[in-house]
């Protein structure tokens, strides 16, 4: 199965950028490999690997140096003066898009998956980015739907969103890159399990027959899935 062309690393740099990433959710314990108990994601796909990004936030020095790394590729890639707003998206983003708007001396706010039902009923905290380009910040992505919502929150409140950055994307599900790209949104992100494989040549950090069965999960992941018992149908349609 072809890879998706976001998941090819455009420069040297965004390639050790991206080893870097993997090496450090490998030491924090941030990546599970359970082929023999696949893991079941909300899309519905059933995957051997699973990653928790949220781990990062309780180590300083590897969510710092996560951090650089992440305003370091928005600047080659989007220019040190096109953020003008982070959105992160709850909850996971929001740790997320606090640091990264530090770093990018921008305003921050946060958008809910639904509004809170009480108070102003707010579905966008801090302030509402009216007219402003805005990223949007999660710390992961499957499949992309859920950009796709919070996107469509931030545009119908009036911010302007092309840009949506997260540190982990699985880089293997299908039609995930062309629905973003529908909606004319460029994903920007760090590392994907391509990355954690060859991060796997350097140590052994999983036994071998593992990462054999990752790599055919990888391959054909819409396969693999099916045979372990996902409704791939319904997991491609919802």
């Amino acid at each position: 199965m072809a890879r998706a062309s976001a998941v090819t690393t455009a420069t040297d740099w965004d390639r050790d950028a991206a080893l870097t990433t993997a090496r450090i959710l490998l030491e924090i314990g941030a990546l599970n490999f359970r082929p023999e108990e696949p893991y079941t994601l909300t899309s519905g796909w059933k995957s051997p690997v699973y990653i928790d990004c949220r781990k990062i936030i309780y180590f300083p020095r590897a969510r710092a140096r996560i951090c650089g790394l992440a305003v370091e590729k928005l600047n080659r890639h989007i220019g040190y003066e096109q953020i003008e707003v982070v959105a992160g998206g709850e909850t996971a983003g929001i740790p997320f898009a606090a640091w990264m708007a530090d770093r990018l001396q921008t305003p921050m706010a946060y958008v809910r998956k639904q509004a809170k039902g009480f108070g102003k009923n707010a579905l966008i905290e801090g302030d509402v980015p009216v007219g402003r380009r805005t990223l949007l910040v999660e710390d992961l992505t499957t499949d992309g739907r859920s950009k796709i919502r919070f996107t469509q929150a931030l545009r119908d409140a009036g911010a302007i969103v092309n840009h949506a950055f997260v540190v982990f994307y699985y880089g293997v599900f299908p039609g995930s890159l062309e629905k973003l790209a529908e909606m004319d949104i460029q994903l920007h992100h760090l590392c994907t399990w391509w990355d954690v494989l060859e991060a796997c040549r350097d140590r052994p950090y999983f036994p071998e027959p593992h990462l054999a069965e990752v790599r055919r999960f990888l391959e054909n992941p819409v396969a693999w899935s099916k045979a372990h018992g996902a409704d791939v149908e319904q997991a491609q349609a919802v």
